[in-house]
């Protein structure tokens, strides 16, 4: 997963589309220090369970990610920023509620952990397993999306980001 978010970071500082700071410019990495094992503990503590393996893979690389295309990808937060949308954004579960056909999405919603895009117009969603030893999921959910983009995983979310920055490679 590193390698692909060094390649995220290298293209979008070099098509200099959006605005990046002078340190990422210069590192020509978009993402913040690892998390440590305490801060990671800290945060499942918090939320009362234990959080997917590659999501700990990635904060083990980066404990938060700059979005390389403001407009369309989230930002990841800090591990200690992450909690249940119903807490940090009641009203998008709200909105839905008025759509009978979207009940399946009200409720992944209110179960999900925001983890990116905390004030931005797209989140990115990690929704734990109602059954134990099934695959947590991963989605993509913004207003301008209708319903929530799903990902195989967050290496297969950053692996789609990657396509959409540099789509000839």
């Amino acid at each position: 997963m590193k390698k692909i978010l060094k390649k995220i970071s290298e293209t979008a500082i070099r098509q200099g589309v959006f605005t990046f700071t002078d340190d990422q410019k210069k590192s020509k990495w978009l993402g913040n220090e690892p998390a440590t094992k305490d801060e990671i503990k800290q945060a499942e503590d918090r939320l009362g369970l234990e959080l997917p393996a590659d999501y700990k893979a990635f904060l083990s690389i980066a404990n938060g990610f700059a979005s390389p295309n403001e407009h369309v990808e989230p930002s990841f937060v800090k591990v200690n920023e992450i909690g249940f949308l119903k807490d940090i954004d009641p009203k998008i579960i709200e909105d839905w509620l008025v759509h009978d056909e979207s009940f399946d999405i009200v409720v992944q919603l209110s179960r999900s952990i925001l983890v990116g895009g905390i004030n931005e117009e797209q989140y990115f969603l990690l929704i734990p397993p109602i059954i134990e030893n099934t695959d947590w999921k991963y989605w993509k959910f913004a207003t301008w999306i209708p319903g929530e983009d799903d990902y195989e995983g967050l290496e297969n979310y950053f692996i789609n980001v990657l396509d959409f920055l540099a789509p000839e490679s």
